[in-house]
This record gives structure tokens, C-alpha cells and sequence, in this order.
């Protein structure tokens, strides 16, 4: 299995650390520029935009210069324009224009991870794990994965719709949807208590508020003792890293949450917990799937290897790396880039393997008629009442007490 995580919707889906402009910003790179020249890269460039057949423009052959570079790093790395850098930023705040869909490679197919709550994607049906097969009636591969992401960001940009053909996850059923794209906004904390005071949260992705409001959360909980939590990040795709770090910490007394390393200093770390806590005598659970990537495999790692919550449901996605927003020469341009591997507390990579659930729950295992119903069809993001690892977490709690 191959993670190469890309999105459709402009949405961040990595950890993502935040380097001061000033360490990669217009000074040091004019520093370098000064000292260094490329006499074969502009006599290539010189060349082409003089002889070919075709005419392109100096811009347009540097612009393919710096697509060609990032072709040598891993899929994670880009370019950034200033539209994305843009829509990457307001993602981070909860708000980003696209079609709502975090999509990977896995086994030469490009998948989907998750659709993103409230978004076209999902309210047109698009589930996680679902195949991409065509874009406008094209065949797609993923060995054009780039090509396919180019033109979904102009279709994006131009604010036009798009056509998908799909195939179901481990079925031969294909459906087409066609889906528009338009403003989405995520809050990244959902709650609600369930029946026998067990508190459930829904944390769909890693954004700049968001431990705060799972704190706001918790504290709403302490008049009334839970006799459980369940912390949803099933189809949670990632997002800021000190986010999830954050959040590992209120509910870890002591431990390490997680463990970076890269070339340079400031990319190697130890994150331990520190001893003010939240809930810490309440069992907890943590709900995973294959949609669960990045940030939310560190958090779930986290509180699993420490010994602080049981994960159920299904293998995570497996995304071991960490990507920095670096800001660029100039025009709102900017870097995402690479720059480190994380490990989980046990010193364990991830990547391309994903966190193994303590209590596994294949999709298929139950049927409707075998849930039953715990919360009023009227909650939050629909009815959750037939969800089955919620469920078997309020089975599993009740066991606990």
C-alpha cells in the first residue's frame, strides 16, 4: 500500500509544522542566489523558448522546472500558489473553498480517504475507500495523479463542476456523481451524551482552534461524572501537528506522544505529556478507520501505546511523515515540503502500514438489524443511532465500569 495523500478540495491533510517566514524567507534565498548560478538550467530554458516546435513562455518553462523538481521528492511535497497557500490557511481556520475530498493512491488506484463533512463530496454519496475511475469521462491512473489534481484545482478555481466515476470499495459496483464545488465549513469538535452518561466526541480534522474547543467541551462534562468517552476520528485526515499533540496531552498525565526526526535541527523532537490532565479516570475509547490518516494516527498512537484508550474499528491509513508550510520568494507563493518522519511512543513507523485496532470491526461484520439505537435520529451529522462501533464502544465501556 502506497499513502500518497493529495486533495480535491484544498483542504489540508497532513501534519503540518509552521517555520518562520524568516528562515526560508526572501533574504536567505537572495543570499544564495547571489552566490550561485545556473548556467546549464537557464541555457535549457534559453534554448527551448528560442527552437521548439511549440512556442512557450519563459514563465510557463519555469513553472515546468519547478513541477520537475518536485517529481524527485515524495508525493507529499509541492508548490503552493498563492490561491492554494490561501485555501490551506483558511482550511486551517475551518473554512476552504473545493469540492470536500481528501484522495490517495493505494495499490496503484487512486482512492478516496474521506470525504469531509458537509461537503459536496459526501452529500453526493462519496464514501471512504471508494475508487476513482474517471474525471469528466477520462480515464484516470494513478501514475497521472498529478495531471488529475491540476485539473481539479482549475475546475476549483473557475468555480466549475466536475464528473466522477467511482467504484465501491471491494465491489465491482461503479456510480457517477457530479458535484460543484463551494464554501465548507468544518467544526472540527462535535459532542453529544449518549445514554448512560457516556460522552461522545467527533474530531473530523486538526485545525487551529481546535483543542480549544475540546477543552470548552470537557469542562461542560465536569458537573455531570461520565461513565465513558468515546473521541471519534474516523475519516479525520489530518491537519496541524500541534494540534494533536495538544489534545494527546489533556488526556495523558505522563509518556511520550510522539517522536520526530529530520536533516535539520529544529525537525527533530520529543513530545512528552505533561501532568495536568482531563477525564483521566474515565475509560476511553478511540474509533479509527482507514480514512483516519496523519494527525490523527499520532493522536490515536498516542493515547493506544500509552495505555490510555482501546482503538476500534479498522486498520488507519498509514502516513508516518511530516510537511511544513515554508513561504516563498514572493507573489503569496509557498512550500509544502516534507521534512520529517514521525514514530509513535514505542518508536514504531507507521507509514504505509497504519495503527492496528485493539478491537477490530470489519464493515461488513454486523447488519442494521443487528445495531440498536442509542441517540435520537435528530443529532449532529445525521443519525449515528445504527453505527456499529459506536455501538460495540458503549458495549465495551459498560463492561469497563
Amino acid at each position: 500500500m502506497s499513502g500518497i495523500i493529495r486533495n480535491l478540495s484544498f483542504a489540508i491533510a497532513g501534519l503540518i509544522l509552521g517555520l518562520s517566514a524568516t528562515l526560508f524567507g526572501q533574504e536567505h534565498t537572495q543570499q544564495y542566489k547571489t552566490q550561485l548560478n545556473y548556467p546549464l538550467l537557464l541555457d535549457v530554458i534559453d534554448t527551448i523558448e528560442t527552437y521548439y516546435v511549440k512556442k512557450f513562455t519563459e514563465q510557463e518553462l519555469i513553472e515546468a522546472a519547478i513541477e520537475g523538481i518536485f517529481t524527485k521528492l515524495d508525493p507529499y511535497s509541492s508548490f503552493l500558489d498563492k490561491n492554494e497557500f490561501t485555501n490551506i490557511r483558511e482550511s486551517n481556520n475551518g473554512e476552504y473553498f473545493g469540492f470536500g475530498v481528501e484522495i490517495a493512491t493505494d495499490n496503484d488506484q487512486i482512492t478516496i480517504v474521506t470525504p469531509f463533512p458537509q461537503s459536496p463530496a459526501e452529500k453526493a454519496g462519496i464514501m471512504p475507500g471508494d475508487k476513482v475511475l474517471k474525471l469528466n469521462n477520462e480515464l484516470v491512473t494513478a501514475d497521472k495523479l498529478e495531471n488529475l489534481l491540476a485539473k481539479i484545482k482549475q475546475f476549483s478555481y473557475n468555480n466549475q463542476e466536475i464528473e466522477l466515476e467511482l467504484a465501491r470499495a471491494n465491489s465491482e459496483l461503479t456510480y457517477s456523481v457530479t458535484i460543484s464545488p463551494s464554501v465548507i465549513v468544518i467544526d472540527s469538535v462535535e459532542a453529544q451524551m449518549l445514554d448512560h452518561q457516556i460522552g461522545y466526541i467527533r474530531l473530523s480534522s486538526f485545525q487551529d482552534n481546535s483543542t480549544q474547543e475540546l477543552i470548552k467541551q470537557l469542562a461542560l462534562w465536569q458537573k455531570t461524572p461520565l461513565n465513558g468517552l468515546i473521541l471519534d476520528l474516523r475519516n479525520n485526515p489530518g491537519g496541524l501537528l500541534d494540534q494533536a499533540i495538544q489534545i494527546a496531552d489533556i488526556f495523558l498525565e505522563k509518556g511520550r506522544i510522539v517522536a520526530t526526526k529530520g536533516r535539520f535541527f529544529d525537525a527533530n523532537s520529543d513530545y512528552y505529556a505533561s501532568p495536568q490532565t482531563m477525564v483521566t479516570s474515565v475509560p476511553m475509547l478511540v474509533l479509527i478507520n482507514k480514512g483516519s490518516a496523519s494527525a490523527s494516527e499520532v493522536l490515536a498512537a498516542a493515547l493506544q501505546e500509552n495505555g490510555r484508550a482501546k482503538l476500534i474499528g479498522q486498520t488507519s491509513f498509514g502516513k508516518g511523515s511530516v510537511q511544513s508550510l515554508i513561504p516563498s520568494l514572493s507573489n503569496g507563493n509557498a512550500i509544502k515540503l516534507t521534512i520529517a518522519k514521525y514514530t509513535t511512543p514505542n518508536g514504531t513507523d507507521i507509514h504505509e502500514k497504519g495503527i492496528e485496532p485493539d478491537i477490530k470491526i470489519a464493515l461488513e461484520a454486523v447488519t442494521n438489524e443487528q445495531t440498536m439505537s442509542i441517540i435520537n435520529t435528530n443529532s449532529f451529522r445525521g443519525s449515528i443511532a445504527n453505527d456499529k462501533h459506536v455501538n460495540s464502544a458503549i458495549a465495551w465501556i459498560k463492561t469497563e465500569k
